[in-house]
């Protein structure tokens, strides 16, 4: 027994289609179920070496049939896949699963029939016969929708609609997409007051997480935050982790585009646990993600630290990013720039993170800059540009970005190209000044106090006239 038939069985155990055979009836029907039985075994036989003479078989099952009956849906069940996925003719693969669907309605069970569907759509979506041609995919599932429209399965319709979306969405067909998505909407909208509440949640969560993808690529980042928020609206679900974790990476991405580092670091490290929770490989891209928003946040937390992250600390895939945030923990900007030099394909072949690099060197250089000039005075621009192994321009930027900030004070002598400070000529000047200023007032009232006795012949309370002419002064 092949795994069509171990479905097959586990499908039907508890079915009852609750027909009364006479004895007479029971054996004939059971000699001829015996005979059609042969023949199918016999068709399966001859699928790898003849698959053209197995084909031929199996029609002869369908048939011989007189009604539409369990071997007759297998048959066609082979049929289709020896045509898609060995002869490679799609469009007769096609008419064989368009008669296989008119056989759900009553010929085997319904988890038996949805299980099949998702079966063939699946290995015809997932290009396993070579890349399907748009056409004939959307035919495959424009008689697929034909049929559970017509067998009521409103829920395995849905199903087949989000499977086509996801199949539109990686093959970027932005149109399709989008048009399929306002069906999903209005069927989703369109349910009865009857229906289960969290699954028309979790249906709709599915919906957004197409959606949000789709905005996410397309850089419609007005919609993309639209649709974010619009998730978080939705109490009643209870979602698959892995349509949480999608929801989240976009919604970082877009906390990234933003410069909100923090709620970009939120948002990645919620998706990586709900990839993790699914057992997604996305899980690892993501906490790449996580690492990069924890560092361009300035934080000198180990993201690493937490219990979520810590297994996959010593991952290959990851164990660069964690010699990445050493490295910009410890401010060595040499070392982190090797880092990205020796593991491009781990970190710099991915366009999002290569998107953010630049200003996470950025930060890692201003960081460099500001403890390398503490001892000095007077620098030559091109001395620093060596030690960051930089440009001269972009050094002078730097000076200029922190000069403005206020986290350096100086002046940059563009003629001689030097970095002139002035933080501690400025503090000994504020300080001999306010010495000067109290000397002065000092002096003042004491040619106070000497005036007045002068004028009275008698001692005034020189406390109080000097108290008198500092608060007239000073204020």
């Amino acid at each position: 027994m092949d795994d069509d038939d171990a479905d097959y069985m586990q499908g039907s155990d508890d079915e009852d289609y609750g027909f009364d055979y006479s004895d007479n009836d029971e054996e004939a029907n059971e000699s001829g179920s015996v005979d059609i039985e042969n023949m199918y075994y016999k068709a399966k036989s001859k699928k790898e070496d003849n698959p053209e003479d197995a084909l031929k078989d199996f029609q002869a099952i369908v048939e011989q049939e007189e009604e539409k009956g369990d071997w007759g849906f297998k048959a066609l069940k082979q049929s289709t896949k020896l045509l898609f996925l060995v002869l490679r003719r799609p469009q007769d693969a096609l008419k064989a699963y368009t008669q296989l669907l008119t056989y759900t309605k009553s010929a085997v069970t319904r988890n038996y029939s949805e299980k099949t569907i998702n079966g063939i759509l699946d290995y015809v979506g997932g290009g396993k016969g070579g890349l399907v041609e748009v056409d004939i995919l959307e035919q495959f599932y424009q008689v697929t929708k034909k049929a559970l429209v017509e067998a009521k399965n409103d829920r395995l319709s849905v199903k087949t609609n989000l499977k086509l979306a996801k199949l539109w969405l990686d093959r970027k067909e932005y149109s399709r997409l989008s048009k399929l998505i306002r069906d999903l909407h209005n069927a989703t909208s369109a349910s009865s007051d009857g229906d289960d509440q969290s699954q028309r949640g979790t249906q709709l969560l599915e919906v957004y997480a197409l959606e949000i993808q789709m905005y996410n690529e397309t850089r419609n980042y007005k919609k993309l935050k639209e649709i974010y928020n619009a998730t978080n609206d939705i109490r009643s679900a209870i979602p698959h982790p892995r349509i949480m974790g999608v929801i989240k990476e976009c919604g970082g991405k877009m906390w990234m585009g933003e410069r909100q580092w923090n709620r970009a670091s939120e948002d990645f490290f919620e998706s990586f646990r709900n990839y993790d929770e699914a057992g997604s490989p996305q899980r690892i891209q993501v906490l790449k993600y996580l690492v990069l928003a924890n560092m361009l946040t300035g934080s000198e937390v180990n993201p690493f630290d937490s219990q979520e992250t810590k297994p996959y600390k010593s991952d290959p895939q990851i164990k660069a990013m964690t010699d990445l945030v050493d490295a910009y923990q410890r401010r060595e900007v040499h070392l982190a720039e090797k880092i990205l030099r020796d593991n491009r394909s781990t970190i710099m072949d991915d366009p999002f993170i290569r998107l953010y690099i630049g200003e996470l060197l950025r930060s890692l250089r201003t960081q460099y800059l500001i403890d390398l000039i503490k001892p000095y005075t007077r620098l030559e621009l091109s001395f620093l540009a060596k030690q960051l192994n930089v440009d001269v321009q972009e050094v002078e930027e730097l000076l200029i970005g922190l000069i403005l900030e206020g986290k350096v004070e100086g002046r940059i002598d563009q003629v001689g190209m030097r970095l002139e400070l002035d933080s501690k000529q400025s503090l000994e000047k504020k300080r001999y000044t306010a010495l000067n200023r109290w000397t002065d007032a000092l002096e003042t009232v004491h040619a106070a106090v000497v005036s007045k006795t002068a004028t009275t012949g008698r001692p005034g309370d020189p406390t109080m006239m000097g108290h008198e002419i500092f608060q007239e002064r000073w204020g």
